[in-house]
């Protein structure tokens, strides 16, 4: 029997790559496909999948909040995250949620299947890099590797720094998270304290740089 994936990713082209790699297989068949979060959650709650793989720029709800929102509807699906997104960034924050994986999408598409099956066996898929951090981490020599500033920011600030790279103003970035500006206001003021910046302009010429080097 085939395992059967769905795919959440706002774009069909990716979508399409994926869905024709993964369909190539003979064990494995992509059953859904869907743009959003809320898409994601209506495709769960109608069909049985054995894992989902998503990404975490989303809009609206992000792959983040999609994670914890897939893991209260079924704990014991695995969800295996695929993204753009720099991994010492992002992959703990998604594990934290409850993915099981995380693979970049610049990876070479052998890399992909291997996660897959091993998310689908049951286990964990981490790259080499980044499961020898979490060990530096675990047996305490994290003067090994500094704390980036980065790191500090809550997932909903690392959002809005993303959108905020991207060249989007508060009200854009309030529509695009269903938030209220002043809650965006709040979350820029948060991130310019916690990454001792002064300015907007400043919190934007940051934002532009990590958003071109992630």
């Amino acid at each position: 029997m085939k395992s059967s994936i769905l795919i959440v990713d706002d774009h069909p082209m990716v979508r399409h790559g994926l869905a024709q790699l993964l369909n190539h297989e003979a064990d494995l068949e992509v059953r859904g496909e869907a743009a959003t979060a809320g898409e994601a959650m209506e495709a769960l709650r109608k069909s049985r999948f054995d894992l989902v793989i998503a990404d975490l720029s989303l809009s609206g709800v992000s792959g983040i909040e999609l994670v914890r929102n897939i893991r209260a509807h079924d704990a014991n699906l695995p969800v295996l995250v695929i993204s753009m997104h720099d991994e010492t960034v992002y992959a703990e924050r998604a594990l934290r949620a409850g993915a099981r994986g995380y693979v970049m999408k610049q990876e070479a598409t052998e890399k992909v299947l291997s996660a897959v099956r091993r998310l689908l066996a049951g286990d964990v898929y981490l790259s080499d890099a980044l499961q020898a951090k979490m060990l530096r981490r675990a047996v305490g020599r994290r003067g090994d590797a500094p704390v980036l500033p980065i790191e500090v920011l809550s997932d909903r600030e690392l959002e809005v720094l993303r959108l905020i790279g991207r060249g989007l103003g508060t009200r854009q970035i309030s529509e695009e998270l269903r938030r209220s500006i002043k809650t965006v206001e709040a979350h820029r003021a948060s991130l310019k304290d916690k990454l001792g910046l002064k300015t907007a302009a400043e919190l934007a010429h940051f934002a532009a740089k990590w958003a071109d080097q992630g």
